[in-house]
């Protein structure tokens, strides 16, 4: 198991080697989407059994990610 950011791991042993919030199966692309669907923290934290803590750092994860993404236009 590596350690990506505070609480968010990945291990080639669970979820086909997804970054995930620590101590659970539940993936970050899929905390992040229930979101952006438009549930609430306070959803996503009783339906996935995790932490408002585990929430925001899946999210700041996830910024931090998009943030160093590079993305070439071909023409």
């Amino acid at each position: 198991m590596t350690q990506l950011a505070p609480r968010i791991v990945v291990d080639p042993q669970v979820r086909f080697g997804k970054p995930v919030i620590e101590g659970t199966r539940v993936p970050v692309e899929l905390v992040v989407g229930k979101l952006a669907g438009g549930m609430s923290i306070e959803e996503v934290v009783d339906e996935y059994a995790l932490t408002r803590e585990d929430v925001l750092a899946a999210l700041a994860y996830a910024a931090r990610a998009v943030a160093e993404e590079q993305i070439r236009a071909v023409r």
